[in-house]
């Protein structure tokens, strides 16, 4: 029988916890004004991650180490939900933190699939914005979160060779190898 995925889609508040609970820095930087999560009605790689079979019986934190992960990558080329640095190198260093933050969770968990998937995703998307191919980078957060929640396939390998390769069809083999979630009844 398969299992019914509901997500609290609460993996920004408990980010936002985390961090206003850690004290220091990272606290200091929380912006005040409130966020969801929203990603222009996509869903999010943390719920995407978090909805997959490796994930049962974890699926809150790896909603959570997810968005850690991903708020780290906003940082340092998005919109970032959750702090508001005044100064862009301190926003680099806050979105480097946050990637810490994730991937020691994750190693934490005993998943080194996981962490390998997700540093290659941090890398992936990072050559993608530096080409001026936000698309790509987003089709690699997809596939990537797909990985850490179903295990990587021979076609999201091949699809990341070809990202590192610059190979034009890149875009498109990443899309096909990530999972969308499915629409909830």
């Amino acid at each position: 029988m398969r299992e019914v995925v509901r997500l609290s889609g609460g993996g920004v508040a408990r980010l936002r916890e985390l961090l206003r609970d850690g004290g220091g820095l990272m606290s200091e930087l929380l912006s005040e004004r409130p966020s969801d999560g929203a990603t222009n009605g996509a869903v999010s790689p943390a719920a995407l991650a978090a909805a997959g079979p490796r994930a049962t019986g974890r699926r809150e934190e790896y909603e959570l180490l997810v968005e850690a992960i991903y708020e780290g990558y906003l940082l340092h080329y998005g919109r970032p939900r959750l702090i508001e640095a005044p100064e862009a190198d301190l926003g680099l260093l806050a979105g480097d933190r946050l990637y810490a933050i994730g991937l020691a969770r994750l190693v934490d968990l005993g998943d080194t699939q996981a962490v390998a998937e997700l540093a290659d995703t941090i890398t992936l998307s990072a050559l993608a914005q530096g080409s001026g191919r936000p698309e790509l980078a987003d089709a690699a957060w997809e596939a990537g979160a797909t990985a850490v929640g179903w295990g990587p396939t021979p076609e999201h390998r091949r699809a990341k060779d070809m990202v590192l390769a610059e190979d034009p069809q890149a875009l498109e083999a990443m899309r096909t190898c990530a999972r969308p979630l499915p629409a909830p009844r």
